[in-house]
């Protein structure tokens, strides 16, 4: 069952279903290929979406959305509403009733203490949760009875489908997880890599940082799918080899994140074997600007932490000169094609959220030059870096292993050169980047650096939940193993304000002038988060693989349940 939803509305019923579908287990093995391997089945645990995306193959949230943006049942027998009595009339509670005899791969039932026990593990502060602001505002989950449950917030939300919604926040088994929770949660290596879910697939071997074996799971709650037996996720290499091997070799039938220029993807579709598939949502390419010092001089505990600011990033002049240095139509055109477009936004859409912000779009070198100048950096020694007080203005810039990446780090760091800023580049296997291992000195979340660069989203048309990610509680520390959407370590109290002020906003004008008012305060305000390019969301299938639907809103593997060999 399908819902259009408006914020507060109720909806209309559509379906999804694939053309010729075939009886469960009798399609053999669907293979597919990441270009970043799965570091842990276990997303909260991790923000990368590799690991997101292949752990909601195996667990599932009460609900997600579909290509359009529209809320689907997952586990729930329906979406609540207000006009079904779900959500309140005041607005501080949403009721949830699961389908009728779900079961966990395991053959035991789903019941509402998995949820309940789901908000708990999250929201322990020992944890770490890497998807904290799922459950914010949240104040209480409660097992009605055991196919009900009811969500209460610390008050009016006008935006309930949060918790419990999307890839980013599935259920899971209390019985499996109950070890687990605070500080023991990282440690549960068997629980985290093999969870027991309610997914059309079940893990059934994983090697970290390669590859991941699944089965059908035989209590899945549709008695007719999946198609496929099994499942693998073969993980590492690049973007490229990913497509190619779907798209010349035939190895493999489905290729996620294929971020290569067009100019391959093109060579690639004229073999015949399959096809590219791209959806535009909120994905954006951007530098991350680090407020905090990264220096390996300072006591591992304080390097990269607030205790110590930024020595050059700091000051808003240097990160405005380096953003004005950058000429995003050329690194749209050089990585993208018709698959970006240029942006100054961490929020580029849907179109009635989108801030009127474009004051980055054109280069500006001289503006970038004078900025730099009056914020004291300048050439005293005349080698061509500026420095101030005896420092160089010096500068560690990182990103994944990716032929557009490499491409975008060179053409940044030739700009920057030309600025009077000294630039090494890095370059980190992605599986190791977005792995969120708290013992790695090389993942996104610990930012080892002065700037990294990676792409982000919000998995929701109403970005309440991922612009919440920018709060200062959010910020990952080693006392929260290094967990939490905060990368820059940004910390304004006016920042954290306004976004309070948008969970509790009904109204649906208010709350888009309100979100681009947060996105303009991380963009153009402070320079803390760096846009780029708005992505589409570029994947390739074979095209003996059916049931396809590209999703930017959710995980792209969202009704992998549907998916048959064409036959």
């Amino acid at each position: 069952m399908k819902l259009r939803t408006a914020l507060l509305g109720a909806a209309a019923v559509m379906a999804w279903a694939p053309a010729a579908f075939a009886e469960r287990g009798t399609d053999g093995e669907v293979k597919l290929t990441f270009p970043q391997a799965v570091s842990i089945m276990n997303p909260y645990l991790s923000g990368g979406t590799k690991d997101i995306y292949a752990s909601s193959m195996v667990l599932e949230p009460l609900a997600g959305l579909d290509p359009d943006g529209n809320l689907v049942t997952k586990l729930a027998a329906e979406i609540p509403t207000r006009e079904n009595g779900g959500i309140s009339e005041d607005l501080t509670s949403i009721t949830w009733k699961l389908q009728p005899d779900l079961k966990w791969s395991d053959g035991t039932p789903v019941t509402a203490d998995d949820a309940v026990f789901t908000w708990q593990y999250c929201t322990d502060p020992a944890g770490g949760c890497a998807q904290a602001t799922k459950y914010e505002g949240v104040a209480s989950v409660e097992a009605v009875d055991p196919a009900t449950i009811k969500v209460t917030f610390s008050g009016p939300k006008p935006n309930p489908y949060t918790a419990f919604v999307g890839a980013l926040s599935p259920v899971l088994q209390k019985a499996q997880f109950a070890a687990c929770l605070g500080a023991a949660a990282p440690t549960c290596t068997d629980q985290n890599n093999m969870p027991i879910g309610t997914g059309p697939f079940k893990v059934t071997g994983f090697t970290v940082n390669d590859t991941v074996s699944m089965a059908m799971n035989e209590n899945y709650r549709d008695p007719a799918k999946p198609a496929f037996a099994t499942a693998v996720i073969k993980g590492g290499g690049d973007a490229e080899g990913s497509a190619r091997a779907v798209m010349e070799t035939g190895e493999f039938d489905y290729a996620w994140n294929t971020q290569i220029p067009p100019d391959s993807q093109a060579a690639m579709t004229a073999a015949g074997k399959g096809q590219f598939v791209v959806a535009f949502g909120t994905l954006v390419e951007r530098l991350e600007m680090n407020t905090t010092d990264p220096s390996p001089d300072l006591p591992e505990g304080e390097r990269a932490t607030a205790k110590h600011p930024h020595p050059i990033l700091s000051d808003i002049k240097v990160r405005t000169a380096l953003s004005k240095a950058i000429d995003r139509s050329i690194l749209v055109e050089v990585g993208y094609g018709a698959g970006g477009k240029p942006t100054c936004n961490v929020i580029p859409g849907p179109d009635a959220w989108a801030s009127d912000n474009d004051g980055c779009i054109a280069q500006d070198m001289p503006g970038a030059m004078a900025l730099l100048d009056e914020a004291g950096w300048k050439d005293s020694d005349g080698d061509g870096i500026r420095d101030k007080d005896g420092k160089k203005l010096s500068i560690l810039y990182q990103t994944t292993v990716n032929p557009i990446r490499q491409d975008f780090q060179a053409l940044i760091k030739d700009w920057w050169t030309e600025l009077g800023v000294e630039v090494e580049l890095k370059a980190i296997d992605p599986g190791v980047f977005f792995g969120g291992d708290p013992g790695s000195p090389d993942t996104f979340q610990k930012f080892y650096a002065d700037v990294e660069m990676y792409a982000n989203n919000s998995d929701n048309p109403d970005p309440e939940t991922y612009l919440g990610q920018y709060q200062c509680k959010n910020a990952p520390t080693p006392e929260n193993g290094w967990q939490g959407e905060n990368i820059n370590r940004f910390c304004d109290p006016k920042y954290d304000e306004l976004h309070a002020k948008l969970t509790q906003t009904t109204d649906v004008a208010e709350r888009q002038t309100i979100a681009k008012q947060l996105n303009d305060m991380v963009t153009k305000d402070s320079m803390i988060v760096v846009p780029l390019v708005h992505r589409g969301t570029l994947s390739a299938h074979s095209n003996a693989l059916g049931g396809v639907q590209i999703n930017a809103w959710d995980s792209e593997l969202w009704n992998v349940a549907d998916w048959f060999r064409v036959k």
